[in-house]
């Protein structure tokens, strides 16, 4: 069966048309990726200049997190029901009014409602964007060539936010981390309408209520009670019962798709292996790589002691290793094959992360660092690009909406509940050894960094064993 496997075209070639719709949705995608991490270097600035504790000033993170990975796939859905391209401009809307509201901010309330309405536009923009981009062009290998350079520049975003977060906090103000996104926004909404066509499914245009009600608390619970573990930890009341919650809302979830005569998501597409398993692999590609620059910010912070510029001018190698990565997806999927693609980057990305683990307390291991996170940024984006060919392989334009809206919640997801995790095992880790400040961080930073690397290597082990018959067939 060629549905992992791709077949090189010389032949393909994009139109005029194709490559301007695609340089918009990558911008677009681009700055949805740097307003996820802009913030994250400028938040001791922030507090101080709007003057709240770091309690409020965590919620800066989670309101975003909380929006964008809980309402990804009720918007995915909803893009295919009522049109791509209207969904992608309420969430262009929204982004410039969050952006000004942020940016404008004299209050942590007002601050807060701004982050908090990026998030929505985060959730409804992504996968909108990423529809449009799917249904743009043809399954096979102009597709992956354009979700490789989606892919490549997302994680490139995500890189050049803390970078640009960093620089502009520096040198201006924090409230340019919001306002940035404005004048990039105003001038999407303006040219989308004359580039790219709307789409939307054929037929009737329900919409499952009672599978959107439950799939969206399920999702909200879930993420607030992870975010709730990182402040918390994991066996406080709050945490358990969300979880809880989350469990019993997803299990409504799944009867209520079994039963409805137009679900959100048909039963039919959570069999499929390729989706499944496919999200399986996108999950953990998220959850190791954004978790891992946590771990790597806490070393060169608090270890080696650099500056919060530096460490994120620091980032920009991981930032190059994911360009090519994303760069070279295409290509490699073409010859090898999305199966094989997705093992081998899994087990490049674990044995880069791996090495980690030899860092010392002295500013020469900086060399190691950086030749690390290149070597990881490649098999990691390599892995994303592939996890998103393989979600979204197989299935007709009308449920593209659905494909990318799983894709965007699994990456939200993954990014949300992957700090929380590797930060716990670290915390554990430094409390039990005491000491030197450094010397405790380096030693829960080097446990944090061995799990992280293990789950990389399940990853490449659900995919070898669990997606190989489909590649074979």
């Amino acid at each position: 069966m060629a549905v992992l496997e791709q077949v090189p075209s010389r032949a393909a070639r994009m139109t005029a048309r194709q490559r301007m719709v695609l340089g918009l949705l990558l911008g677009a995608q681009f700055m949805l990726a740097v307003d996820f991490s802009i913030l994250n270097v400028a938040l001791p600035a922030v507090g101080e200049g709007l003057g709240f504790g770091l309690h409020t000033l965590q919620w800066v993170a989670s309101g975003f997190a909380l929006p964008a990975a809980g309402l990804t796939l009720l918007s995915g859905r909803v893009a295919d029901l009522f049109g791509r391209r209207r969904m992608f401009l309420i969430g262009m809307a929204l982004l410039a009014t969050g952006s000004l509201v942020g940016g404008l901010a004299v209050s942590s309330a007002m601050l807060l409602t701004g982050r908090v309405l990026q998030g929505v536009a985060t959730a409804i923009g992504t996968p909108a964007a990423l529809s449009l981009l799917t249904t743009s062009f043809p399954e096979g290998p102009l597709r992956s060539r354009a979700l490789g350079l989606n892919g490549a520049l997302m994680s490139a975003g995500f890189t050049a936010g803390a970078v640009l977060g960093g620089v502009l906090t520096d040198l201006l103000s924090w409230r340019w981390a919001f306002l940035v996104n404005v004048p990039i926004a105003v001038f999407i909404l303006a040219v989308t309408p004359k580039l790219v066509a709307g789409g939307r499914a054929a037929g009737e245009t329900r919409l499952d209520v009672p599978g959107a009600v439950t799939v969206t608390g399920g999702l909200l619970t879930l993420v607030y009670g992870v975010t709730s573990a990182g402040e918390r930890g994991w066996t406080a009341p709050v945490t358990l019962i969300s979880l809880a919650a989350a469990a019993a809302l997803l299990v409504a979830f799944w009867f209520a798709e079994a039963r409805a005569a137009a679900p959100l998501v048909p039963v039919r597409i959570l069999r499929r292996r390729t989706v499944v398993w496919g999200n399986a692999a996108g999950l953990i590609a998220f959850l190791t790589e954004t978790s891992l620059v946590f771990l790597m910010t806490l070393y060169l912070q608090e270890v080696l002691r650099y500056s919060p510029l530096v460490t994120g001018l620091a980032f920009g190698v991981l930032g190059a290793g994911t360009v090519t990565g994303g760069l070279l997806g295409a290509r490699v999927i073409a010859r090898m094959g999305t199966y094989r693609v997705l093992v081998g980057a899994f087990v490049l990305q674990a044995a880069a992360t791996a090495s980690l683990v030899a860092l010392g307390d002295a500013r020469d291991w900086i060399a190691l660092f950086l030749v690390a996170s290149f070597v990881g940024g490649v098999g990691n984006m390599q892995a994303i690009v592939a996890f998103m060919v393989t979600a979204t392989s197989g299935l007709p334009d009308d449920e593209q909406g659905l494909a990318t809206g799983l894709a965007t919640m699994t990456q939200q997801i993954g990014i949300t509940i992957g700090i929380p995790i590797m930060s716990a095992i670290a915390a554990a880790r430094t409390s039990v050894l005491g000491g030197p400040h450094a010397m405790a961080v380096l030693g829960g930073v080097r446990l944090a960094v061995l799990v992280n690397a293990a789950i990389t290597l399940v990853g490449a082990l659900l995919v070898a064993v669990l997606l190989r018959r489909r590649a074979d067939g």
